[in-house]
C-alpha cells in the first residue's frame, strides 16, 4: 500500500470519525437539553439513543480500520495482532445490524398500511449482516495467510541451519 493511499484512507477515516463524533454530541446534547419535544409521529428519544448507539457501531470500525491501515504499512498485518481488530469489525458490524432491526421495529407500527417498507428495511438488516459474513470471510483469508507466513518464517530458519 503506498504513502498516498494510507494518507488518502487517514484523511477520510479522520473526517468520518469527526462527523460521526459531531453528530454524535448533537445527538446526545438533543437528548439531556430537551430542547426539541416530540411531536408524537415517532418516538425520537429511542431513534436518538439507537442513532448514538449505531453511530458508536461506525466509530469502533473507523478505529479498527486504522490500526489495521497502521499495521499494513508497518508491514505485520500479517500476524495474529490483527485479528483482534477484525474481529471487532464483525461485532460492530453485527451490532449495527442489531441497531437497525430495532430501528425497523420502531418503525414498523407506523407502517401497518404499507407493510412493504419494513420488509425492505427488514432486508437492509439482513445486508448489513450479509457484511459481517464478507468480512469474516476474509478474516479467514487473513488467518490462512498468516499461517502461510509462519510456515515460510520457519522453513527459512531451517534453511538457514542447513546452509
Amino acid at each position: 500500500m503506498g504513502k498516498l493511499t494510507v494518507r488518502a484512507l487517514r484523511v477520510v477515516l479522520a473526517v468520518v470519525l469527526t462527523g460521526t463524533v459531531f453528530v454524535q454530541a448533537l445527538m446526545v446534547w438533543a437528548l439531556v437539553s430537551g430542547n426539541d419535544p416530540e411531536d408524537g409521529s415517532l418516538p425520537l428519544t429511542p431513534l436518538r439513543l439507537i442513532t448514538i448507539l449505531g453511530i458508536g457501531t461506525a466509530q469502533v470500525a473507523l478505529v479498527c480500520v486504522w490500526r489495521l491501515v497502521t499495521m499494513v504499512r508497518r508491514g505485520t498485518v500479517f500476524s495474529h495482532a490483527a485479528f483482534r481488530y477484525v474481529d471487532l469489525i464483525i461485532g460492530a458490524i453485527v451490532a449495527a445490524a442489531l441497531v437497525w432491526f430495532a430501528v425497523t421495529a420502531l418503525n414498523a407500527p407506523g407502517q401497518r398500511d404499507d407493510p412493504g417498507v419494513t420488509l425492505i428495511m427488514g432486508g437492509v438488516g439482513v445486508a448489513i449482516l450479509g457484511v459481517a459474513l464478507i468480512v469474516l470471510v476474509l478474516r479467514t483469508l487473513l488467518a490462512q495467510a498468516v499461517a502461510r507466513d509462519v510456515e515460510a518464517t520457519q522453513l527459512q530458519a531451517e534453511l538457514d541451519e542447513v546452509i
